[in-house]
């Protein structure tokens, strides 16, 4: 039998972003979450078909920029129009959190809200739509913010921490999967360096941060009010003119004077009250080469294919376009990603620098590359 999603909730999927650590396949033109990565489908498609489980069609909606929205009406001819938000500019996920949040609490005062980044990859489905499905109870019934929690079996700096209480809460009898973990949050820790991920990993209370949420838009929207009065003030004004001739104007407005701040940073890290769920569906945050490596595996079919030749040559990763004959002889642990116009060579654990090399061809003007 076919479960039928609650009709009070929806799904923000976040896809505003580039991608620079993913470059030079992740462009301006071509962000990273429109990119096929493994299995011949968008990220961006991945995760709207990974939450519709649990959302109804009409509820999601996508938030990305106004040079991004031909690339969603190209990749998902499916999806409703009306339930793309531009965002005007990039700032961070705290405005973005808060103006999906504006739009959908207008139309659904009793709301809960499942945020999601665009560029993960879930192994689990069906698990990870019971953890959804728990965190929304969850969310309904303490009217708190709800996080999702990965466990981390490995000192990585590439991810945010949660460290949770698990002795201060309980699970209740007869909840919704309990075998599906939920702990009290102690507090959120920005990417940390190596010495201080070792400590984390030992202390035994600390989980990756997923970028997944879920909360009523009244929760979310006291804790902006709280944490962010100038946010929360600057979204009232939004949502004053939604529906109407001044909506895009109102929002423009808004945007030229909001400063890029972070949910965790802004809202997380000081709200009152906040629950982790362990999210057990094998989890990857695809923002840089080093992880699609993981993946796909150094020689993977995703790793260059038959034309690449490798010769006393060990974990060196290669994507290239079309049927070029690459050969590499007598290295190891590279990353190498060709392009009709630009060129990677990496060392394996160092993608995260990519970044700087953006940066770099930006400052000299070499926008064509970008």
């Amino acid at each position: 039998m076919t479960r039928i999603p609650d009709s009070h909730v929806y799904a923000i999927i976040m896809a505003g972003g580039i991608g620079s650590n993913l470059w030079p396949l992740s462009r301006r033109k071509m962000p990273k979450q429109f990119l096929q990565l493994f299995n011949g489908a968008s990220m961006l498609r991945d995760t709207v078909e990974r939450i519709a489980g649990e959302v109804v069609p009409r509820n999601v909606f996508i938030v990305t920029g106004r040079q991004h929205a031909r690339l969603i009406h190209e990749y998902l001819p499916d999806f409703n129009r009306d339930n793309v938000i531009i965002e005007p500019a990039v700032r961070d996920t705290a405005p973005c959190i808060a103006l999906a949040t504006t739009v959908i609490r207008k139309r659904d005062p009793d709301a809960v809200t499942v945020v999601l980044p665009s560029d993960h990859l879930v192994f689990d489905i069906l698990q990870f739509r019971k953890t959804v499905r728990k965190g929304v109870a969850l969310a309904r019934e303490k009217r708190g913010l709800v996080t999702i929690g990965i466990h981390a079996d490995r000192p990585e700096t590439r991810y945010g921490y949660i460290q949770a209480e698990p002795s201060v809460m309980v699970e209740d009898e007869g909840s919704l999967y309990p075998e599906i973990q939920q702990f009290r949050v102690k507090t959120f820790a920005e990417k940390p360096d190596l010495a201080t991920a070792h400590q984390f990993l030992e202390s035994r209370d600390f989980w990756w941060n997923s970028g997944v949420f879920i909360w009523h838009v009244d929760t979310i929207d006291r804790e902006i009010a709280r944490s962010m009065p100038d946010l929360h003030k600057d979204m009232a004004s939004v949502h004053a003119f939604l529906g109407t001739d001044r909506e895009e104007s109102v929002i423009e407005d808004v945007y030229s004077w909001i400063h890029p701040i972070s949910v965790d940073y802004g809202v997380m890290e000081k709200a009152e009250k906040v629950f982790m769920l362990v999210g057990d569906f094998g989890w990857t945050d695809l923002g840089c080469w080093d992880e699609v490596v993981k993946v796909a595996g150094p020689e993977g079919r995703e790793g260059g294919g038959p034309e690449v030749v490798r010769i006393d040559s060990e974990n060196v990763y290669v994507r290239k376009p079309g049927e070029k004959a690459v050969v590499a002889i007598g290295v190891k642990d590279l990353i190498v990603v060709d392009t009709p116009d630009a060129l990677l060579i990496c060392g394996a654990g160092s993608s995260l620098d990519i970044r700087k090399a953006v940066d770099v061809l930006r400052r000299e003007g070499q926008d064509q590359f970008l």
